[in-house]
């Protein structure tokens, strides 16, 4: 079995739902738009 840890780190980075940019995750936030996009 794979370890968890490893898991997490081989995840691609996140993108935003609405311009498809890599969003730098905060560990407290779910959000799923970028900093630009969540200022609309």
């Amino acid at each position: 079995m794979e370890n968890v840890i490893e898991f997490f780190k081989n995840l691609p980075p996140k993108q935003c739902a609405s311009c498809g940019q890599a969003i730098e995750e905060q560990h407290e936030c779910y959000g799923n738009e970028c900093d630009s996009c969540n200022k609309v």
